[in-house]
């Protein structure tokens, strides 16, 4: 139907949360927001604001128009022309999984533009999104947020969503620097000690208690022996303001690839004093978010209709 338009809510995530590597992802409350209309073929107009908006393309290598192509093309179905409108918030080359929320963006506006011709599981959006995006622990919980444990199998990829307990409260530090994911990857080994995994495996299981039932673990439960020493070299401050929050019985972590750090603070009282320690860290300026878990995950609603649509 040429002219419907769907309005698409996807949240900010952290992956890893120390020592759940592209495993482990939460959801948090910061959003980038973007209208989708139908247009006649071949029309093809992009309208940005808010973070990286002077980067994004405005052609159709733009990452939600390739997420809208890509899902039409796997059900069969020739993508219309689009007027997209977006506003982004979620930090570009930050760790907070801009790139994923893009294309959980694009999935959720071909969801809700197929509407009543092709009907998408779960199982459905979290394979697309992670074909696309290569790993599903930062789609996962942008497309159903809270905590979710993602793995891969024969059949594709999997999730498990989780409650966090209400005690847990995150803390993002973003700095004025960048960070690319595919660089911090390059630096990742391609074996670790088999002393290293079995701690890493009991850290994982301590922070699934941790989150959920269990807030005064989290500082023991984000060690981690897999990914952020072999990264440090390329995000120093990063580094150096983890290891100062640490010290202070902060559960302070890389968040994603970096280089924020996410703070697990178990109690929004504490997140003021992280801040202030970040004050005396140098080597960049720290932009404190103070941020809930977000438990509802992606959203798109047909405008047009005004019917609500979830993921």
């Amino acid at each position: 139907m040429i002219g419907r338009t769907v309005a698409v809510r996807v949240p900010a995530t952290s992956a890893n949360l120390g020592p759940g590597f592209d495993t482990l992802g939460l959801a948090l409350s910061v959003y980038d927001e973007l209208t989708v209309e139908e247009a006649p073929a071949g029309v093809l107009e992009i309208n940005v604001t808010g973070a990286g908006a002077a980067d994004v393309p405005r052609d159709a290598s733009h990452l939600v128009v390739r997420a809208i192509a890509y899902t039409y093309e796997s059900v069969g179905r020739t993508m219309p022309g689009l007027k997209l409108t977006a506003h982004n918030v979620i930090p570009h080359g930050r760790g907070m999984g801009s790139s994923g929320a893009a294309v959980v963006a694009g999935i959720l506006a071909a969801k809700g533009l197929l509407e009543g011709d092709i009907a998408f599981s779960d199982e459905d959006l979290l394979r697309i999104a992670t074909e696309m995006e290569g790993h599903p622990d930062n789609v996962a919980p942008a497309l159903f947020g809270g905590l979710t444990i993602a793995w891969t199998t024969p059949d594709g990829p999997m999730h498990k969503k989780l409650l966090v307990h209400r005690g847990v409260s995150p803390l993002v530090f973003v700095p004025d620097y960048t960070m690319s994911t595919k660089l911090a990857r390059s630096l990742q080994p391609d074996s670790v000690p088999r002393e290293d995994a079995v701690f890493n495996v009991s850290r994982s299981a301590l922070l699934i208690a941790a989150l959920t039932q269990s807030p005064e673990l989290l500082l023991a439960a984000t060690e981690d022996k897999l990914h952020q020493d072999y990264r440090a070299q390329a995000m120093l401050p990063t580094i150096g303001l983890v290891q100062a929050l640490r010290a202070e019985g902060y559960a302070a972590v890389v968040s994603g690839a970096g280089p924020s750090v996410l703070v697990l603070a178990d109690g929004p009282g504490k997140r003021q004093a992280a801040a202030e320690i970040a004050n005396d860290v140098s080597g960049a300026t720290w932009e404190p978010l103070m941020l809930a878990v977000d438990f509802k995950g992606g959203t798109v609603r047909d405008v047009t209709g005004d019917s609500a649509l979830t993921a």
